[in-house]
C-alpha cells in the first residue's frame, strides 16, 4: 500500500464518494477536494480541501492538489464546458506536481464514438497525455445501477438500441477496481474497460427485472425520431438530450458490449450482474406502478 497522500476529487458523489470511504475504511491517507468543506463526507484520516471554484478554476484547484502524490480525477457533471474544466483540472494537477493521475473515462472512449459524451473522455485522455503526466484511465462502463431507473413509471424501457448488448458495471465494482489501482503499484500508463460479468441486451434486462419484481417491464425499442421527441422537454438542453439518445444508440452498435476481466484482476473477485444489483437495492424499480 502506498504511502503518499492520494487526493480524491468527487466525494460527495457516487464513484469519489465510494471510493472515499473505502479508503478511509483501509486507513489510508487522503484528502478529499471538493467545492463546499461542509458538505464532504466525515471520514477518519481524511484531509478536506475546498475549490470552490471546481475543476474551472485552476489556481484553486492546484493549491487544493499541494502535496498530492496520486489524484482520483472524476469526471466533472454534464455541462457544456465539462471538456474545458476537464482540461483545467488537468493541468492544475500538473502545476501542483501530482505524480499519478487515476482518471474515471468511459468505455470506448474515442473522437468518434457514437455517445456523444465518450468524446469528451476521448479528449480529457488526450490532455492528459499532452501534460505528460502518468496516468492510469478506467474506462466504466454504463452503470448497473442505473439500469432500473431506465425503465418508466409505466413500466417501459424506451431506446433505440435495438438488439444491441451492454456490459454494464456496478459502481460498487468501479470503487473497488479505483481502490486497488490508487494503493496499489504498476498501473501507470495503464487502461482498464471496467465491465459486469455479461453483456445483455436491453430486452433481456426488462425480462429479469419484470421476473424479479413482478410488475410488468418491457423494452421499446424506439425509432430515432420518436427517441427525441420523447425526451424532449424545454428545461433540458440540446447536448443533454442527444447524450440520452446516444446512449442507446452506442448499445444498438455494439460500443458498450465490450465484457472484461479487469475488474476481477484488479480486486481478485467476480463483478456483480444485474440479478445481484435488484437484490442490493430491493427499491429500485419502486416507481414503476404495478397493475
Amino acid at each position: 500500500m502506498t504511502e503518499q497522500l492520494i487526493g480524491v476529487t468527487g466525494a460527495t458523489g457516487g464513484i469519489g464518494g465510494r471510493v472515499a470511504a473505502r479508503l478511509a475504511a483501509a486507513g489510508v491517507a487522503q484528502r478529499l477536494i471538493v467545492r463546499d468543506a461542509a458538505r464532504a463526507p466525515e471520514l477518519d484520516g481524511a484531509e478536506v480541501r475546498a475549490a470552490p471554484g471546481g475543476y474551472g478554476a485552476a489556481g484553486q484547484f492546484a493549491a487544493a492538489l499541494e502535496g498530492v502524490h496520486t489524484l482520483l480525477l472524476v469526471s466533472a457533471a454534464e455541462a457544456p464546458d465539462r471538456l474545458e474544466q476537464h482540461r483545467s483540472a488537468v493541468g492544475a494537477a500538473a502545476a501542483a506536481g501530482v505524480r499519478h493521475l487515476v482518471y474515471v473515462s468511459f468505455l470506448g472512449a474515442a473522437e468518434h464514438a457514437t455517445f456523444t459524451l465518450a468524446r469528451d473522455h476521448h479528449h480529457t485522455e488526450a490532455a492528459i497525455r499532452d501534460a505528460g503526466l502518468p496516468f492510469t484511465f478506467l474506462r466504466d462502463s454504463l452503470y448497473l445501477d442505473f439500469v432500473p431507473g431506465l425503465v418508466g413509471p409505466d413500466g417501459v424501457l424506451r431506446g433505440p438500441a435495438g438488439k444491441g448488448q451492454v456490459g454494464a458495471v456496478a459502481r460498487d465494482d468501479v470503487a473497488d477496481a479505483a481502490v486497488a489501482v490508487l494503493t496499489g503499484s504498476g498501473h501507470e500508463g495503464r487502461t482498464y474497460d471496467l465491465t459486469g460479468p455479461e453483456a445483455f441486451t436491453l430486452a433481456d434486462a426488462a425480462e429479469l427485472m419484470a421476473d424479479h419484481s413482478g410488475k410488468p417491464i418491457a423494452f421499446h425499442n424506439e425509432a430515432l425520431q420518436e427517441a427525441f421527441e420523447s425526451r424532449m422537454d424545454p428545461e433540458v438542453p440540446d447536448f443533454m438530450i442527444d447524450a440520452w439518445v446516444t446512449t442507446y444508440l452506442a448499445i444498438k452498435e455494439g460500443e458498450f458490449a465490450t465484457v472484461s476481466t479487469a475488474v476481477k484482476d484488479l480486486t481478485g473477485r467476480d463483478p456483480v450482474g444485474l440479478r445481484e444489483i435488484l437484490d442490493r437495492y430491493p427499491g429500485s424499480l419502486d416507481h414503476v406502478r404495478s397493475t
